[in-house]
């Protein structure tokens, strides 16, 4: 009988230690297939993530805001940059003057202006620049080849002194030879743009050089006094802002006669200043823009949100960009005189010559 006991107990041990051994290895394989036992409600623990799997998701939509900081930041300034936006340095910083470029750019593409980056605005900004080379990013800027400097002379030369009187850096005569009035010219030029100043023309300065005026005339290149386009001739009774696209030039005429003459800047293709007989409806003497939080002073409206005010964005940066539709004037002095001249009522007459 003792014996029989002694077999079943036996028997059963061996039973169970089967059964375990099995147990053990279905688990084993179930981890080793990659699934998860049944009662398990919370990801297996990795080493490298420290007990999370790593995600499938998609990456969030691009963002940047007020605050951040960083070389996102400073690319997006650059873009910002090479559409006019912003300065050429950067600054890495997502500050009060980049948020109001931001605001400036969606304004003009139709874009919510919220002064923050979304996906489609930093979308639109790509599509329309370059991506800038860690050098740009970082304002490591150094002087290029020199393209034209003292002892040149031919008619590029002529184009640059030109280009420089048009945004007042050159005064007298436009010579074709690179003399010392033009080293002198170009330095400041240079030093205003935060370009390495060398008083030769590299190809930075050229480049903004061009960016900021208009292709020199015939008779500016050869100092021929140019003939102003003829007056409207809705310009020739009573008191006018008469304004020639075609001469870029806007002047205050009462009864036919030019009482005084501005350089103006209008709008792009995409936000025209729109032609016509118009009237002053409103005057704001330190007019800021709503839509873009931009300075217009001395701004006298003719049509919606159209006027014709001071830009010192103009005056920094001449005809390079655009307004927003305005009439923009660079000469400050000059619109502070004109806006105590002009009356709400009197006509602004925007036309081609």
């Amino acid at each position: 009988m003792k014996a029989l006991r002694a077999l079943a107990l036996m028997v059963m041990t061996v039973c169970l230690l089967s059964a375990t051994a099995f147990g053990a290895s279905y688990a084993i394989k179930q981890f080793d297939d990659g699934s998860k036992p049944a009662s398990s409600g919370t990801p297996s623990a990795s080493p490298s993530d420290g007990g999370t799997e790593p995600s499938n998701s998609p990456e969030p939509p691009f963002s940047l805001r007020s605050g951040d900081k960083g070389e996102e930041v400073r690319e997006l300034q650059h873009r910002l940059f090479q559409l006019q936006w912003l300065p050429e340095l950067t600054t890495g910083v997502y500050d009060g003057t980049t948020v109001e470029a931001v605001k400036g750019f969606q304004g003009k593409r139709g874009l919510k202006a919220t002064g923050a980056v979304d996906q489609k605005t930093w979308d639109a900004l790509v599509k329309m620049t370059k991506a800038p080379t860690r050098d740009q990013k970082f304002n490591v800027l150094k002087a290029g080849a020199t393209l034209h400097g003292p002892g040149a002379s031919g008619d590029d030369v002529r184009a640059v002194q030109a280009r420089l009187k048009q945004i007042d850096w050159y005064a007298g005569d436009v010579t074709g030879t690179y003399d010392a009035a033009t080293v002198t010219a170009v330095k400041g030029f240079q030093e205003k743009r935060e370009i390495p100043v060398t008083g030769n023309v590299d190809q930075r300065t050229l480049d903004r050089l061009v960016a900021m005026t208009y292709e020199p005339t015939h008779e500016e290149m050869y100092n021929i006094e140019p003939q102003p386009g003829a007056l409207d001739p809705r310009c020739g009774e009573g008191r006018a802002l008469c304004v020639d696209k075609t001469t870029q030039s806007m002047r205050w005429v009462i009864d036919g006669k030019v009482q005084s003459t501005y350089d103006v800047r209008f709008g792009s293709a995409e936000l025209p200043t729109r032609e016509g007989a118009f009237s002053v409806y409103l005057k704001s003497r330190d007019h800021v823009s709503k839509l873009y939080g931009t300075s217009m002073p001395f701004a006298m409206f003719f049509s919606g949100g159209q006027a014709v005010h001071y830009s010192p964005d103009f005056a920094a940066n001449g005809y390079n960009g655009a307004s927003h539709g305005c009439a923009n004037i660079r000469d400050y002095d000059g619109m502070a005189w004109l806006f105590d001249q002009v009356n709400v009522g009197d006509k602004v007459i925007v036309y081609w010559s």
